[in-house]
């Protein structure tokens, strides 16, 4: 298999985690379930076949693990404090802004683009936008170095 076939692979297996992570932050807010029991859960899932499992568990984990920090950071971009915003559009800015601040090898339009998908997707019906304008500001001050590019 060639360099660009595994790329593609990848960013497919990703985009697979990534969806699977906002179903698993969303039931993990709506029903309390602790982060571990989500994650086998979809672990088990016929669904979740060919996303990348290692990384939907590295961020469900670490967004569990900081949700405070994350929604700090939120409050910072976002005119809607965390605690009234919908939960959907709610983890899929956690996973967004977690992989803004701590995983540098994910391209920040790339992190944009794929939670404005998401948002498209799962979300309320123009609550892309909002989610593109919170992650637009964030990448602002967090990616300045790739903004400029």
């Amino acid at each position: 298999m060639g360099r660009e076939s595994e790329v593609r692979q990848l960013s497919r297996a990703r985009r697979g985690a990534r969806k699977v992570l906002a179903q698993a932050l969303y039931q993990m807010q709506v029903g309390g379930h602790p982060w571990q029991d989500v994650y086998h859960q979809y672990a088990l899932d016929p669904e979740s076949k060919g996303s990348d499992m290692e990384y939907l568990r590295e961020l469900l984990m670490n967004v569990a693990q900081q949700r405070e920090a994350l929604d700090a950071l939120l409050e910072r971009y976002s005119d809607i404090e965390p605690k009234h915003l919908d939960p959907i559009e709610h983890g899929i800015l956690w996973m967004a802004l977690y992989e803004l601040q701590h995983r540098l090898d994910v391209p920040f339009r790339v992190a944009i683009s794929e939670a404005v998908d998401l948002a498209k997707r799962f979300g309320a019906t123009d609550g892309y936008k909002f989610v593109n304008g919170v992650l637009d500001r964030a990448a602002g001050e967090l990616r300045p170095h790739e903004r400029d590019l």
